[in-house]
């Protein structure tokens, strides 16, 4: 039943969101095609629930084809990927807007574990991929525990965490928390690298240390 609820404040929230937003997204249409060269979506493949792969939406932050360029899926120091109005979008969190139509589709949740790449994806054990068990979110537990400052083993810790605990009360507290993270700008970095974050060890929490991790 609280899936089923978690489904209907999905669509209704999605809906809500566009409608509310559709002025700022025309004003960010504009603004990166006046701004520069390239698509105004960025779409990427991304692994969903039960690791089925889509299509996800963002507003493009970056030169055309920037994943080909410098650091690939990753970030370097002093990155010069970013277009000047990325750089704002990325930092307001506005980039992530146009995922409300994935969440539309069924693809993704308001709430749930970040939409990760299928490369990432090989390199997890059976406990990190119990973060596929529920759809993956705009916001969710780890982007309000530590968002960027965290390395990704421990942002899939937080994830399981919040799928093993689910209930439409941790949605509503992560929920409020976000608006928290995002009106003081908590956890935004764009200057870490792969290799910093990255790191997706084979550690297992102690309550999970009895199951196979391969």
């Amino acid at each position: 039943m609280k899936e089923i609820t978690k489904r209907a404040i999905d669509v209704l929230g999605s809906l809500f969101g566009l409608i509310l937003l559709l002025s700022l997204f025309l004003i960010i249409f504009i603004i990166i095609k006046l701004s520069s060269k390239g698509p105004i979506f960025f779409r990427q493949t991304r692994v969903g629930k039960d690791e089925k792969l889509f299509r996800i939406y963002k507003f493009r932050t970056m030169v055309k084809n920037a994943e080909k360029l410098g650091a690939g899926y990753g970030f370097e120091k002093n990155e010069t990927r970013f277009t000047r109005v990325g750089k704002i979008l990325r930092f307001l969190s506005f980039d992530e807007l146009p995922q409300l139509i994935n969440i539309l589709k069924g693809e993704m949740s308001i709430i749930g574990p970040r939409p990760t790449l299928k490369y990432q994806v090989e390199k997890y054990n059976k406990f990190q991929k119990k973060r596929f068990l529920m759809k993956p979110g705009i916001t969710g537990l780890a982007q309000v525990e530590g968002r960027n400052e965290l390395k990704w083993s421990k942002r899939i810790e937080y994830d399981v965490w919040y799928v093993e605990n689910f209930s439409l009360l941790l949605d509503l507290k992560i929920l409020f928390k976000t608006f928290k993270v995002w009106l003081f700008r908590k956890g935004i970095r764009m200057d870490q690298t792969l290799s910093e974050v990255e790191d997706f060890d084979k550690s297992v929490p102690k309550r999970h240390q009895n199951e196979k991790t391969n």
